[in-house]
């Protein structure tokens, strides 16, 4: 086993179902054997799909807030509902129910984690324009 630490800002971890932990590349959309873990440096909205919904059909996904602050905001689930919209903050965690539809938006640069199965992940633009 490597006496290497693993930069998570540079891979993703990922937890196979043998048990196994593996660094590597993050894949957000791809499919995977197993849930990852990846942690993202972010500056503005470009760096994260504020102009982007995201669904996990796999699992449900851990999104967490290490430093900084963003705003993460749940699709409605019914035509004329309006979005939820989570205020993260430093320290802070939302879990994302399987299968909902999902986007962020910062408040300030920000470090974040998320922790999923990635098999299956889509995304669509969101119908209006989201300010940087």
């Amino acid at each position: 086993m490597s006496q290497t630490p693993i930069d998570l800002f540079d891979s993703g971890l990922h937890f196979r179902p043998d048990g196994n932990v593996r660094a590597g590349e993050r894949r957000m959309s791809t499919g995977s054997d197993g849930w990852q873990l990846a942690t993202f440096h972010v500056e503005t909205n470009a760096d994260v799909h504020a102009d982007h919904w995201e669904v996990h059909p796999s699992s449900e996904e851990a999104v967490c807030c290490l430093s900084g602050a963003m705003r993460l905001y749940l699709r409605p689930e019914h035509p004329g509902d309006d979005e939820t919209m989570v205020h993260l903050t430093s320290g802070t965690a939302y879990v994302v129910p399987r299968g909902r539809w999902h986007r962020i938006e910062l408040d300030q640069p920000s470090d974040i984690m998320s922790i999923g199965l990635r098999g299956g992940t889509r995304r669509e633009p969101v119908a209006r324009s989201v300010a940087e």
